[in-house]
């Protein structure tokens, strides 16, 4: 890549997770990166900037490069022009589904890497046919799903499966639990993949396994199960982590000549695996009635996130057993603090970070990719060194 004027361009920072992202990296970053902070509100984001520039003074004790690149949605020239100005693009401004393409796509012809923090699959699944043979023929890293909870179950499985035979079958269940509230971006997010649930026609067995691939990949959740030790209880998660898992097994050998991957919330009694069970059932179907769909994204405004005090009471842990076709089996574990903005901030940071200063350290791996096939054994150890718990532990 020729050299650019930024390192980092964060596109979205006067958003609720944004915001703490462009504070983590401007705590986390080297000294020498060069970040750029775009967006349409100028006067925001200029507020923003001379915030983290007293913040990253205090912590090196000298100014560092941070600028403001004007750019709108509603202008897409200008986000051409943002793209061409940076090594990496990070952009936070959801619902993808709505305000996605244009950056990405700005992203792919400027010749620029890219990451976010969707969870929605049926944007994914479109920038995969529309862009991925374009951004693997440019050389490109174009990495969606750089948050909670992708990273984890992605990385996780990815990390579990190296402590198996690599040349086996393999089969791995993730079991997830959390406490924590989430954003009004998040909310109104989770609606419009709610709505577009019945329209999903792709198969939901092979996610988005590279069609290349002679891997046998499979989904195989089942609706309900017991937890991960046989007692508790686990429902099948309808999220879009195991289409990334999938689309890491289909691109990396590690995942062996064929593999299964199970995804579950856990759940402490079968009560609340039921009241869970219930209340998803419902939001999905009031979210296919358009005007109660826009009345349940007023409730919770996009901009709009829990307190620091809430995040702190928060947490997550994912824990995943591993099986080979000899016998082999394996528990592991990848856990950390406030699951929706703390820790998604800092795993989409620590993403950007090793996309922008660690890729001669990096696989050849290029399109529309996941961070396990991206950026692999680099993130983990990043994740690590920011306080993430990712360890074998039997």
């Amino acid at each position: 890549m020729t050299e650019r004027e930024f390192d980092l361009i964060l596109f979205g920072a006067t958003g609720f997770t944004g915001n703490l992202a462009a504070r983590y990296l401007a705590k986390a970053a080297p000294k020498q990166a060069r970040i750029a902070l775009a967006g349409r509100n100028r006067e925001r984001l200029f507020a923003i900037r001379d915030e983290l520039k007293k913040l990253s003074k205090e912590i090196h004790g000298e100014d560092r490069v941070i600028e403001v690149i004007p750019a709108s949605l509603e202008r897409p020239e200008t986000l051409r022009a943002m793209a061409e100005r940076g090594r990496v693009l990070i952009t936070t401004v959801g619902p993808y589904r709505l305000y996605g393409e244009p950056v990405l796509r700005a992203a792919v012809e400027a010749g620029t890497d890219y990451i976010d923090i969707t969870g929605e699959p049926a944007f994914v699944e479109e920038m995969i046919r529309k862009y991925h043979d374009r951004a693997e023929e440019k050389k490109l890293r174009i990495v969606p799903c750089c948050g909670f909870d992708s990273i984890p179950h992605d990385l996780g499985t990815y990390f579990t499966v190296k402590q198996l035979p690599e040349d086996e079958a393999k089969e791995v269940d993730a079991f997830v639990r959390m406490r924590g509230s989430f954003s009004g971006g998040t909310w109104n997010s989770a609606l419009n993949a709610f709505a577009e649930a019945r329209q999903m026609r792709r198969d939901m067995r092979r996610g988005f396994a590279d069609p290349t691939t002679t891997r046998e990949v499979i989904n195989a959740s089942k609706p309900v199960r017991r937890g991960p030790h046989g007692v508790e209880w686990a429902l099948v998660m309808p999220t879009i982590d195991p289409d990334i898992v999938l689309r890491s097994a289909s691109m990396l050998p590690v995942y062996g000549p064929s593999f299964r991957y199970g995804h579950y919330l856990h759940h402490r009694s079968g009560v609340s695996a039921a009241k869970t069970a219930v209340g998803a059932l419902g939001l999905v179907g009031l979210a296919q009635i358009e005007p109660i769909r826009k009345m349940l994204g007023r409730l919770r405004p996009s901009g709009e996130g829990p307190s620091e005090e809430e995040r702190a009471r928060s947490s997550f842990e994912v824990t995943f057993i591993g099986r080979s076709s000899s016998g082999a089996e394996v528990e592991t574990r990848f856990a950390g603090g406030d699951p929706g903005y703390d820790e998604t901030s800092k795993m989409l940071s620590e993403a950007a970070l090793c996309l922008a200063f660690d890729r001669e350290e990096l696989p050849p791996s290029y399109g529309i990719v996941t961070t396990a096939a991206a950026m692999g054994d680099r993130l983990i150890e990043r994740c690590r060194n920011a306080g993430l718990v990712i360890e074998r532990v039997s």
